[in-house]
């Protein structure tokens, strides 16, 4: 029995040597024995599973890779310069100016900013400011070819303007559908920050109709917090299928950076001053010739007005359209063609979409009584500032 007995435990002993040394040299013969399971690591506190990480080649409904590459080459970067003459202050004595002659010298100064090609026949949108009296104008399109830049037509109320370049097979965007986008979307903004080339950042629509802002006369903007910044100006903001839903053109900032606060023409905006540019070389508005001025509550109570809305007229220009249909400083402009008018930016848009030389009805509240006034519309004159309507 004793007998029997060592030999178990040295069976036993042996095959505990083998077992080790197998699952030392040969740990996945172990694994087979055990049904193929999972690879186990142990460290001194924790004990973690391996396994392969999912392919990075299949598309992730988390990625706007799609959206940027459609959108990308029809964005360009713009550079603008300019001759400027620099002066001497010395040149103002005549004394330095007879023996030494005229000392001026030109310089020339440089400027960036973006561009979104809308045509094969290649127009590119981008922002007034970012051509305005520029000598030369250089595109760099995404692909590295470049070309000359010729100004077609500017307008400064929106702060757009279309350029064009004269070159083959030029990528064109695809203009969305803004009015159905909502606060929160997410979307793109495309351009050439601080000159570091293309770059594209994403955020959402934080706000849209943005207005009462004094950027521009014309207000409409949609507001995102996607970082826009110097040189970002006249790039595209698009949405997740690489559609064109504005110009970027404005940011709020303390510092000159990004806050999180960016400000883009909507394409509504776009699409109509581009096309009046490209047929007419200029945007042409219905004007009348008054001064608005909003309804606060101050002067509602000052006034004694019930009406909340509207807009008040401030002055009335001599001689103007308004002043000829009989419109007085005083009155309240509430319709203009039977539409509401809320505010000054409400009425500013309502008659620069009336085509001038047209006759057309407004209502005015004068001593809180409605009077119809018809009126013949002017064309809108270059203005100097957003109060002169």
């Amino acid at each position: 029995m004793r007998r029997l007995w060592l030999l178990f435990a040295q069976t036993i002993t042996v095959g505990l040597a083998i077992w080790f040394i197998v699952a030392s040299l040969k740990p996945e013969w172990v694994g087979r024995v055990l049904g193929g399971a999972q690879t186990v690591k142990l460290t001194s506190s924790t004990v973690s599973v391996q396994e392969a990480a999912p392919s990075s080649d299949a598309s992730s409904h988390d990625s706007y890779r799609d959206a940027a590459k459609r959108a990308m080459p029809a964005v360009v970067n713009i550079y603008t310069s300019k001759a400027s003459r620099q002066r001497n202050p010395m040149m103002d004595d005549p004394f330095f100016r007879r023996f030494f002659g005229d000392q001026d010298q030109d310089e020339k100064q440089f400027s960036l900013g973006s561009g979104v090609i809308v045509s094969s026949q290649g127009y590119i949108l981008t922002n007034n400011h970012v051509v305005e009296a520029a000598d030369e104008i250089e595109v760099a399109l995404a692909d590295g070819r470049k070309a000359a830049g010729k100004v077609v037509g500017t307008d400064s109320e929106t702060d757009l303007a279309v350029i064009k370049i004269d070159l083959p097979n030029l990528p064109a965007i695809t203009l969305g559908r803004v009015e159905q986008s909502r606060v929160g979307d997410v979307v793109l903004a495309i351009g050439n920050p601080f000159g570091v080339g293309q770059t594209v950042t994403m955020g959402i629509i934080s706000a849209l109709g943005r207005n009462h802002l004094g950027i521009n006369t014309f207000e409409n903007f949609i507001q995102t917090d996607a970082a826009i910044n110097p040189g970002n100006s006249g790039g595209a903001l698009i949405d997740t299928n690489g559609n064109l839903l504005g110009i970027n053109t404005a940011i709020y900032s303390r510092s000159g950076g990004s806050l999180g606060i960016g400000f883009a023409i909507p394409v509504s905006t776009v699409k109509s001053v581009m096309d009046a540019i490209i047929s007419t070389g200029q945007v042409t508005r219905g004007w009348i010739g008054v001064e608005p001025q909003d309804i606060t509550p101050e002067l509602a109570e000052s006034f004694g007005l019930q009406q909340k809305s509207g807009a008040i007229i401030a002055g009335v220009l001599k001689g103007g359209p308004a002043d000829k249909a009989g419109m007085r400083p005083g009155d309240i402009l509430v319709e203009v063609e039977d539409k509401p008018v809320n505010d000054t930016t409400d009425m500013l848009n309502l008659i620069a979409q009336l085509p001038p030389g047209n006759k057309v009805r407004m209502t005015v509240l004068r001593k809180s009584e409605k009077t119809v006034l018809d009126v013949s519309v002017g064309k809108r004159p270059k203005i100097k500032h957003e109060s002169d309507e």
